[in-house]
């Protein structure tokens, strides 16, 4: 079993890592190393959650309930997305939201690997990379458009 749970801690990183090089390529505030390592971690704490109270999950006399720890994965990552959420008053801007939205995604990711399920975990990753490419593609053609209208 621990071939496997490297195998799935492994592709975690890995998918956790293509997020965040394209973050890293737009010089955004969490990158490469930030969403390899939530991925990475989401990951261990999914393992940990579901295999690692096997030796001590046998009396029948208490209740266990094995999502615990992933579940406290999604608040606690919230703590880091909000750490990247700016508001500039001066602008009355809110800069920082897809950044959070990203690591929250990364951490899904991972636990989505760590519960073994490598081709959703794959598939979410591109629909993320799809979604943050779209969205930039749509951002510089607003900006095209709004340059022409101010200097025709």
């Amino acid at each position: 079993m621990t071939g496997e749970f490297i195998l799935r801690i492994f592709i975690a990183a890995l998918l956790g890592g293509i997020i965040g090089l394209e973050r890293e390529y737009r010089a955004k505030e969490a990158g490469f190393r930030t969403h390899f390592l939530v991925a990475l971690g989401s990951a261990l704490f999914m393992i940990i959650s579901a295999h690692g109270f096997d030796g001590v999950m046998t009396s029948g006399e208490q209740r266990w309930d094995v999502a615990r720890i992933a579940a406290q994965v999604v608040s606690g990552i919230g703590f880091i997305g909000a750490g990247t959420i700016i508001f500039h008053k001066s602008e009355n801007v809110v800069r920082g939201l897809t950044t959070a939205a990203g690591v929250w995604v990364t951490a899904a990711i991972g636990l989505t690997c760590g519960g073994g399920m490598y081709i959703l975990a794959t598939a979410a990753t591109i629909l993320v990379l799809a979604g943050l490419e779209a969205f930039n593609f749509i951002l510089h053609r607003i900006e095209q458009q709004r340059n022409k209208r101010e200097h025709p």
